[in-house]
């Protein structure tokens, strides 16, 4: 895919893109650039305390930024790809600028095949919404051009996500599970995928 390319290119020169996902649009940038790192955040109006997430391409490329627990790959393999992003312990190369200093990252698979494709073509890539901060997430490319085009010259445009809502985010801390944001999965899906309480 030419646009895959091309967006794959702006990646490698520290340049930000938008790209779709089953869930809203996203802004995605090399996420071991601290320069591109900290353009998201300029680009969003974002603050630097709210950690940006890490979309990679599968179960293995999660493995290089981050520690993969039993629990996390039990959640990994029963609902990626899809709308789930999962908080867990981060290798050391990861700048703490994408984590706000933290030492845990937020990481998914989007269920689509383009942002796969980038990230399977260039490696681990920031996602965060493709919105100013506080403003409604976009579904539509238009709308994430309309907040972001002078920071982005690529922007891929799949139609409308198919699902239109922020994916899940649940936080994994030892033998501690804690839904940070409902989204597109439920409590209910995540307790039973686990079989534990929440």
């Amino acid at each position: 895919m030419e646009a895959v390319e091309k967006a794959v290119g702006d990646l490698k020169e520290g340049k930000l893109i938008i790209y779709p996902t089953e869930t809203v649009y996203g802004i995605g940038a090399d996420v071991f650039n601290e320069a591109a790192a900290k353009k998201v955040f300029i680009a969003k109006n974002r603050p630097f305390d709210m950690p940006l997430s890490v979309a990679v391409s599968d179960l293995e490329m999660m493995r290089t930024i981050a520690e993969v627990t039993p629990v996390a790959e039990k959640l990994a393999k029963a609902f990626l790809p899809g709308p789930l992003t999962i908080i867990i312990k981060k290798k050391s190369d990861v700048p703490d600028i994408v984590t706000s200093m933290s030492d845990k990252v937020g990481v998914r698979i989007p269920d689509h095949p383009v942002a796969r494709e980038i990230a399977r073509r260039f490696g681990p890539i920031i996602t965060t919404s493709a919105n100013k901060h506080s403003k409604p997430d976009a579904v539509t490319a238009q709308e994430a051009a309309r907040d972001l085009s002078e920071y982005t010259k690529t922007c891929l445009d799949s139609g409308p996500c198919s699902l239109g809502k922020p994916s899940t985010i649940v936080w994994i801390n030892g033998d501690e599970i804690e839904i940070v944001r409902q989204g597109a999965i439920t409590r209910n899906q995540i307790r039973e995928a686990l079989d534990v309480e929440l």
